[in-house]
């Protein structure tokens, strides 16, 4: 069988995309040959791979599967692509909400549908460290500011966190922040991908919360503007949010989600 396949990326986080609305493509339980088509030297390449489904009262439906094969938690750059995704199979305009792991989500798209913005969900639980925060923005995250990444190992480093005692058994990605003049610099360590991704969504998320957190007079600045400005290696994102007593809430993610191509791969059984 031959499966029809899209390729989308977000600021350098990059997504095998395939319409499932029949349910006959890949089923949560093909782990095997989800990672095989994550795999950048055996199958297309991707940080994880999405389906697009009907859901009865939310129109779409996002099922999201890290590198792994695994069913993962909320990737907040997928579902920008996600939406980019929907959008250009003509299934919605310039806004529209779908369900994720979750709950549901809004989500705006400009007219040439490569500017997407998504709202995450509240952020409310939030625990503290000296300079390390750890939160949950759809996926559990643990942020920790440097001086500059450029000496930090992301992989070592983010990996060393990700397997330690406290988090080896659910994982939890590892998120580095150098605070700039322009907002913040981000670099990721993913737990399911197991790797430094050139971006990460909800990882940026919650580095902007953080960032809140550790500098509130300089990142209430760049939200009066519109956002804390992020550079991810993979490109430039946003996050704007509103915050009271200590929630935050109406939280926005916002970058590029760009199609890159498009093919047919044939189903291999194992």
């Amino acid at each position: 069988m031959e499966i029809p396949f899209y390729k989308y990326q977000g600021a350098g986080n990059d997504f095998v995309m395939i319409d499932n609305r029949s349910k006959q493509q890949i089923t949560k339980q093909d782990t095997d040959w989800i990672n095989r088509l994550c795999d950048r030297r055996f199958g297309i390449g991707g940080d994880g791979l999405i389906l697009l489904e009907e859901h009865p009262t939310y129109g779409l439906e996002m099922v999201y599967f890290n590198a792994d094969g695994k069913e993962g938690s909320m990737c907040g750059n997928g579902g920008r692509c996600f939406v980019a995704f929907a959008n250009q199979l003509g299934l919605i305009s310039e806004e529209c909400t779908f369900l994720a792991v979750d709950g549901p989500h809004e989500a705006k798209i400009n007219k040439e549908g490569n500017w997407v913005e998504l709202k995450m969900i509240d952020v409310e639980e939030i625990q503290q460290h000296s300079d390390q925060y750890i939160m949950d923005t759809g996926s559990p995250h643990y942020v920790t500011f440097v001086p500059t990444l450029e000496q930090v190992d992301i992989f070592q480093e983010g990996r060393a966190i990700r397997y330690s005692d406290a988090y080896q058994k659910e994982g939890i990605n590892v998120n580095f922040v150098e605070p700039t003049e322009e907002g913040i610099s981000v670099a990721t360590y993913e737990r399911g991908v197991e790797e430094e991704t050139l971006a990460c969504g909800t990882g940026v998320t919650a580095a902007a919360i953080a960032y809140f957190i550790k500098n509130p007079t300089q990142a209430f600045l760049h939200l009066r503007k519109g956002g804390i400005p992020i550079k991810a290696k993979g490109g430039d994102l946003k996050v704007r949010f509103e915050v009271a007593k200590n929630q935050y809430k109406n939280i926005w993610l916002c970058g590029p989600a760009e199609f890159v191509f498009e093919g047919k791969i044939k189903r291999v059984h194992q």
